[in-house]
């Protein structure tokens, strides 16, 4: 005899398989399809609203079918593994790039997209602030940088901060996009689209902790430049701008 315990967890568990793949899985017994409806319209709504707020660029060089039922396949299959609304946007990135099989039709910059897209949306909400600044802009050359927590530096092979309706490439550009996608003091989440030098520049201040001259210093022996004091003159420019959009502190 099947235990009350046990009946009512299957029943759970019928309940939420329809919810979740209504064409595979039948409505369960003794509950009456309309009402079945409201909670089917009810999950699929919010989740399918909330991941084309998270990707809106996304969802708009996506045609209505082929997104829905990726919508659909993503609600009938991922396994998420955080319950808050505000991780969907990472639970559905996951599924994209680890789970879901190529389709003819996809984009070829669909997962640099929504990676893009995903960036903006953490930074916007992570609960890291920015530190109080010690260094002076005067005194930036001679410092030691730090690179905020909420500055990230990124490459893509397709300019993902152009993408949208209007422009979509189909050929794979011959130049690699380097971004910094940072959030400022104002928290306004913006990017910098810069080049591969700025983004050692950045990486060697946050591995080996040096200061701004003596890394300046160090891409100019890297480059082989015949006038490092180009370098250094150019390279304080970079810094200070830098330093005024809160990516240095």
């Amino acid at each position: 005899m099947t235990s009350p315990i046990a009946s009512f967890q299957k029943t759970q568990y019928d309940f939420a398989a329809h919810l979740r793949d209504p064409d595979l899985n039948p409505v369960p017994t003794d509950i009456e399809d309309r009402r079945m409806k409201i909670y089917r319209d009810l999950v699929y709504n919010n989740i399918e609203t909330f991941i084309s707020s998270g990707f809106p660029i996304l969802r708009s060089v996506i045609a209505d079918e082929p997104w829905h039922e990726m919508i659909r396949d993503f609600v009938s299959h991922h396994q998420s593994h955080t319950p808050y609304f505000l991780e969907i946007s990472q639970e559905f990135l996951r599924y994209l790039q680890e789970e879901r099989e190529e389709h003819a039709d996809d984009p070829g910059f669909m997962l640099e997209l929504a990676h893009y897209e995903w960036v903006e949306l953490a930074l916007d909400v992570s609960p890291e602030e920015i530190p109080d600044r010690d260094t002076k802009a005067d005194e930036l050359l001679s410092s030691i940088p730090e690179v905020s927590p909420l500055a990230w530096r990124l490459s893509y092979q397709y300019p993902v901060h152009k993408l949208g309706p209007e422009y979509q490439p189909q050929e794979l550009p011959e130049q690699a996009t380097f971004l910094v996608v940072y959030r400022n003091r104002e928290n306004e989440v913006k990017f910098l689209e810069t080049n591969a030098v700025t983004i050692h520049l950045l990486q060697l201040f946050e591995d080996q902790g040096i200061s701004a001259r003596d890394a300046l210093i160090n891409i100019s022996e890297q480059l082989g430049h015949d006038s490092p004091d180009v370098v250094l003159t150019n390279g304080k420019s970079l810094v200070d701008q830098l330093y005024s959009l809160d990516i240095l502190l």
